[in-house]
């Protein structure tokens, strides 16, 4: 019996559109709300001037919608490539933010041509060779220095320290020396938003917690008058907060050009030549290929009707998306998680939805700049602390050590490396102590790159798989592509009696592989694991055979 979907698949294309446009209209609104406020705050923590954000989302839904190769994603700027992006506006621009900014554009414009590339040549299959627990450790740190840098705008202080360790060393004293006014604004928004999130009302759940953030922010600037300069006093316990005189003004507002087009930047190509050029393109090429692969592939985990996405069309779609945003001012963008799931959650059935919601905010920001101005920074820097937690919260921790120590070693390594160093060198730190790690379990360096596996038809339906001897994140990338291509509707047992080693990487892929073709209509198992020891109790934990 089939235990494929019910669900009948939508149409695509202009079908599509005639089919389901009340449902991924209404569906894009509603993403839009949330959208506006993140892309907002995303380039202003990025470096960038706040239309950067709305830029790169306008040309993700109105541009990539229509060529790119998934169903229900949303594309825009995320929190996840906040670091890599700051770092290059600060490195390029040597203290100066417009020169820096530019020089970043052409960064933006080269590495996306890159991306371009790696979906053209089918490289989409590369996001596997990072194992899940230096991905995983990137974005926790990734999330740690969102919510270090973050914090002090929240607060209404600007740090003085230059370096990240110097910052994150610095939020005691802006704690101390918080500005009453400012603060309270942005810890009712980080209030709302904890609160939102423990709401179970799914009716309520349907409002989005960061058009309330806004809003909230919208009138509590109002009432402290954030428009005009102007001094307070605030007279608590002198020992507690000895400043009592503070200043509130313009400044702490969104700053954005009322001309639309104003808002319309260049690149600068001018160090092209320079190594720290080169250093940047390559970062924002690898984390920002990396983390669209793997966000399309987890909301293609959402979808109801388990569509599975063109990972190589995405790329090259995305690719091109972040070139033009490059050449006229915006961040690079990536097949955004949160705003997908969003998308999903408020019944969208295909990719218009993405398109709408890039609609509404071209309509909103050209219409309405002057509400934008409005908008207090700190209910931005709520909104990003926020995120940031939920990529370093202690269930990330959990679940890591969940998965066996090993995995939790390499997890914490891998943020200590990028919170010492920078991502790249982190990330690289990550996947050594990983290699090692599986070279002290007996793999053989001549086998760390090279998968040896063999498939056997046994009959007009059934394909026995076997892998023999290691089966870790470095050298599965042949076997993913594989399975890829593989016919659905069949009988799929991997057999792993003859694995000498297998990792957790490989673990989980054949686990959610065997779980997806089992709900698209096939049969697939995992046989051949009863003489393992595995690492943890964990049933993706890494496993190594025992010596007969």
């Amino acid at each position: 019996m089939s235990n494929s979907s019910p669900l009948s698949l939508p149409k695509t294309g202009l079908p599509g559109l005639v089919e389901n446009w009340r449902s991924d209209l209404l569906s894009g609104f509603l993403v839009f709300l949330i959208a506006l406020p993140l892309c907002l705050g995303i380039a202003m923590a990025s470096g960038f001037p706040p239309m950067g954000g709305i830029i790169t989302a306008i040309i993700g839904g109105l541009v990539v919608s229509r060529i790119n190769g998934s169903f229900v994603t949303i594309n825009g700027p995320a929190a996840g490539l906040i670091v890599v992006i700051v770092d290059a506006v600060q490195a390029l621009g040597q203290g100066d933010a417009m020169a820096g900014y530019r020089y970043t554009l052409a960064a933006i414009v080269i590495a996306s041509a890159l991306q371009v590339l790696l979906g053209i040549f089918k490289a989409g299959k590369l996001s596997a060779f990072f194992p899940s627990s230096v991905v995983h450790g990137m974005l926790a740190a990734i999330g740690i220095i969102i919510m270090a840098k973050q914090i002090h705008t929240l607060l209404g202080v600007k740090p003085e320290a230059k370096s990240l360790l110097g910052v994150i060393a610095e939020v005691p004293h802006s704690i101390i020396n918080m500005n009453p006014e400012v603060a309270f604004i942005g810890l009712c928004g980080l209030a709302l938003l904890i609160a939102w999130a423990l709401i179970k009302q799914p009716i309520l759940k349907m409002i989005p917690a960061p058009l309330l953030v806004v809003l909230m922010g919208l009138g509590l600037g109002q009432y402290f008058d954030l428009d005009h300069i102007h001094q307070y006093l605030f007279l608590p316990d002198a020992e507690i907060l000895p400043h009592h005189e503070f200043t509130v003004g313009p400044s702490f507002l969104v700053a954005v050009p009322e001309n639309f087009l104003a808002g319309f930047y260049f690149p600068d190509f001018s160090k092209i030549a320079d190594h720290e050029f080169w250093i940047s393109v390559v970062t924002i090429w690898l984390v920002g290929s990396l983390e669209s692969l793997l966000s399309a592939s987890a909301v293609d985990k959402l979808d109801p009707y388990r569509r599975n996405s063109n990972l190589n069309r995405d790329l090259t779609a995305v690719g091109i998306g972040n070139m033009i945003a490059g050449m006229i001012g915006g961040l690079p963008m990536i097949a955004e998680i949160v705003r997908s799931s969003a998308n999903i959650n408020n019944g969208a059935k295909t990719a218009w939805a993405n398109f709408f919601h890039g609609a509404f905010l071209l309509i909103f920001v050209a219409l309405f700049p002057k509400l934008i101005h409005e908008i207090p920074l700190t209910s931005l820097a709520a909104l990003l602390v926020f995120t940031g937690f939920r990529l370093a919260s202690p269930k990330e921790f959990a679940k890591t050590l969940a998965v066996g120590v090993d995995n939790f070693a390499v997890f914490v390594i891998t943020i200590i490396g990028v919170l010492a160093t920078d991502l790249l060198i982190g990330v690289a730190i990550g996947i050594v102590l990983e290699l090692l790690i599986h070279v002290s379990r007996g793999l053989k360096l001549s086998n760390a790159f090279t998968m040896a596996y063999h498939v056997n038809q046994t009959d007009e339906n059934t394909y026995h798989l076997e892998v023999s001897g290691a089966a870790v994140f470095s050298n599965f990338i042949t076997l993913k592509s594989l399975l890829a291509d593989f016919p659905e509707h069949k009988t799929v047992i991997f057999d792993l009696t003859e694995a000498e080693l297998i990792d957790h990487t490989v673990m989980e892929f054949i686990h959610h592989y065997c779980d997806e073709y089992n709900h698209n209509g096939g049969r697939c198992e995992i046989v051949g694991l009863d003489d393992h020891h595995s690492y943890s109790e964990h049933h993706l934990a890494a496993r190594r055979k025992l010596d007969n």
